[in-house]
């Protein structure tokens, strides 16, 4: 998910200062455990939807002394790229696995046993399962229930990359002896004369002009 348009939501539903924004975006998510954003990501994502005319700041003196501090709130421009947000799908992001190609490198190369490898993922999917699932009980399903159906998304996850290792097990032996994948080198360079990709034409092509 894009950061910059959670934030761009938040605005939309009442002006905000960055700290405020930044308070519920952790609310709205279950706290920087769940997924941390530091303040100067947030700062910085509200000084760029504001050069691009998405949002538009002013002055809160506060009580007292305070000094003046910034509020955001959304323009119309802002509005119609959040419709335009919802109105997209999602697309996911499976095929970028650090895991997986972990793994297929330490079985090409040789410096790794792929079953520790495994074993070893394995070992942190169950304790991150563990800890998702008690931080979900901890939730009041009639207080909290999008935070309870966030968690109930990551569990299942992990539930499915597990049974993946699983397979994975299975199949060692078939990746093994499957040779690794290495892309066709092309020679760096002009091409000679003849030969593929060469603009020049072969030599029993060339008409003689004497």
């Amino acid at each position: 998910m894009s950061v910059r348009y959670a934030i761009l939501g938040l605005i939309s539903q009442k002006p905000r200062h960055g700290y405020e924004t930044r308070v519920a975006f952790e609310a709205l998510v279950g706290g920087d455990a769940t997924w941390e954003v530091k303040p100067a990501q947030i700062y910085t994502t509200l000084d760029r939807l504001e050069e691009a005319g998405l949002v538009e700041r002013y002055s809160d003196l506060g009580e007292g002394e305070e000094p003046s501090r910034r509020v955001y709130q959304i323009t119309p421009l802002g509005e119609e790229a959040l419709q335009e947000w919802f109105a997209s799908p999602v697309p996911p992001e499976h095929q970028r696995d650090e895991f997986f190609i972990k793994l297929i490198i330490g079985i090409a190369s040789g410096h790794a046993r792929p079953e520790r490898l495994v074993q070893t993922q394995r070992s942190l999917l169950f304790q991150e399962m563990h800890a998702a699932t008690n931080q979900r009980d901890e939730y009041d399903p009639h207080t909290a229930m999008a935070q309870i159906l966030l968690l109930d998304k990551v569990i299942m996850h992990l539930e499915a990359d597990l049974r993946w290792l699983d397979m994975i097990e299975m199949r060692l032996d078939t990746i093994k002896d499957q040779p690794p994948l290495e892309p066709e080198v092309r020679r760096r360079g002009r091409p000679r004369k003849g030969e593929k990709g060469s603009t020049y034409p072969p030599p029993e092509k060339i008409v003689s002009r004497s």
